[in-house]
């Protein structure tokens, strides 16, 4: 044990004399992912094509999101110099073409590959080709690049992900450089001179559901939460645990989808999103356009939130707000609603100093300031968010 943990603390020191690309997710990026909905068989160019005017005309470019990314499946081979192949049949226009266009609508372009030998659905990955792959990402102008953890025995992590960090570097393309390696080998301590997000957890399941295995590695969105809890010392600008892509509007009810995407936001998580924008309900498009619940993912003290209060099925967060500001969200975890007498005063929120004015953040209002005791209810698997301002 104490050999392996030198060999990490050599591998860190010796890695973090490279560089990643710098002023890159200052916040937390904000985007759309393929995999969720539309997995292998279903991604085209005119799909992808579709989503980036979705974005725009639904609303979502305008309140932050910005990133269209391509998942797995995309690509068929290597040709005889090495590069990677694209699928003509599904993407005819080939990636520069597709990539110009989504950067004719304001947005960047992301996608996919894998650190080992192959992806996770059985396309060639870039193990021995880091630098012929990030070389024609550069060429395509690529803006965000996921990098998966498929059939990679034997390696490294922290080698394999520094590895394809480097290649991208030497291109000279900025890209956001997203660590999928599913927490296996503890990112967070290391993987911040690396990448700019890194997953904590195995996949999402991408069924909507609450909690509980769905099948294989995915874990229900509550479960993930659960093991985000001693990380946020971890996440600040340009460094961000990345807890999974949103489930908000597949198979999920609407009080879900709510507390899901609010508790992301209280852990200043990535908001990629993975449904259907197109067809989306309007339900769905004004939780992921809410304003203001995003302005706390998104602030720029960059700090992610914590729990201080847990009652079995019944939670409290806080996550530090810039200028002094407090969000705290009350979350129900259990299936009946939650009758609660909140006493800003006895609660053991961290850093509390005098008085605030207190606004329920998914109403739209004042209500009031801390002096004031508050019974309410909060509805079953559902959250009820505030923000505290401080008063001067």
């Amino acid at each position: 044990m104490k050999y392996k943990l030198i060999l990490l603390s050599t591998l860190i020191c010796f890695y973090s004399q490279a560089q990643k690309f710098d002023g890159i997710a200052l916040t937390p990026p904000m985007g759309w992912n393929s995999w969720n909905t539309f997995k292998c068989d279903g991604i085209n160019e005119t799909v992808i094509r579709e989503m980036a005017d979705t974005m725009v005309s639904k609303g979502l470019k305008a309140v932050g999101y910005e990133y269209i990314v391509i998942d797995d499946c995309w690509q068929v081979g290597r040709d005889e110099n090495g590069y990677i192949i694209v699928d003509k049949e599904k993407f005819p226009s080939g990636m520069k073409a597709l990539a110009d266009y989504i950067h004719s609508k304001g947005l960047k372009f992301g996608i996919y590959s894998d650190a080992g030998t192959h992806t996770c659905g059985g396309r060639p990955g870039s193990k021995g080709f880091e630098f012929k792959d990030a070389e024609k990402y550069a060429e395509w102008e690529v803006d965000y690049l996921k990098y998966d953890w498929c059939n990679t025995e034997g390696q490294d992590a922290i080698a394999s992900y520094t590895l394809m960090r480097d290649a991208l570097f030497e291109n000279k393309r900025p890209m956001l450089f997203s660590i999928c390696e599913w927490g296996i080998n503890k990112p967070w301590e290391w993987a911040k001179e690396v990448g700019h997000i890194w997953r904590t957890t195995y996949d999402i399941s991408f069924d909507g559901r609450f909690d509980g295995d769905s099948w294989g590695n995915q874990i229900g969105w509550s479960n993930i939460l659960d093991m985000q809890v001693g990380l946020e010392k971890y996440a600040g600008p340009g460094h961000w645990n990345d807890p999974d892509m949103l489930t908000v509007g597949i198979e999920m009810p609407v009080n879900e989808s709510r507390a899901h995407f609010t508790m992301w936001c209280m852990l200043a998580a990535p908001l990629m999103t993975g449904n259907d924008l197109r067809n989306m309900t309007i339900e769905t498009q004004e939780i992921l356009t809410n304003k203001n619940v995003i302005a706390i993912d998104q602030d720029k003290l960059g700090k992610q939130g914590f729990k201080i209060h847990d009652d079995g099925h019944f939670e409290i967060w806080q996550k530090p707000l810039e200028n002094g500001g407090i969000a705290i969200c009350l979350f129900n975890r259990d299936t009946n609603a939650k009758e609660y007498t909140l006493n800003w005063k006895k609660l053991k929120i961290r850093e509390f100093k005098g008085d605030y004015t207190v606004s329920n953040v998914w109403e739209n209002k004042t209500i009031g300031t801390t002096e004031d005791i508050i019974n309410l209810q909060v509805p079953k698997r559902d959250v009820v968010l505030f923000k505290l301002i401080p008063n001067q």
